[in-house]
């Protein structure tokens, strides 16, 4: 197929993948009645230690760190701030103060 034929051609329709995130995807922004699954699975387990009931107050990254069951060395602590923040831009979880977050409710599938 050449571009002529390509760009000549009827428009195709993208559409978004449905079903669970893998592992290294990408965190998609939170939209009304998005469920936990939608995130690759460190997301989801970086969600759920916030969610108990050690963590309603808010966790900081080292804590948080501790409670996944990882060495609590800076890189692994800076690592998880990282994705913290990114669940935070995206919808899924609260900086209630520097450096202490919070999930936000999150339904089951």
């Amino acid at each position: 197929m050449t571009v002529t034929e390509v760009l000549a051609g009827p428009p195709s329709m993208v559409t978004e993948p449905t079903g669970s995130a893998v592992t290294g995807s990408t965190v998609p922004r939170r939209e009304t009645g998005m469920a936990a699954t939608a995130l690759a699975p460190d997301y989801q387990r970086i969600l759920s230690v916030p969610e108990s009931e050690a963590g309603r107050e808010g966790m900081r990254c080292r804590q948080l760190a501790v409670a996944l069951g990882l060495e609590a060395i800076p890189a692994k602590v800076e690592g998880l701030r990282s994705k913290a923040k990114r669940l935070v831009e995206r919808g899924w979880a609260l900086q209630v103060r520097p450096g202490m977050f919070i999930a936000l409710a999150v339904p089951a599938v």
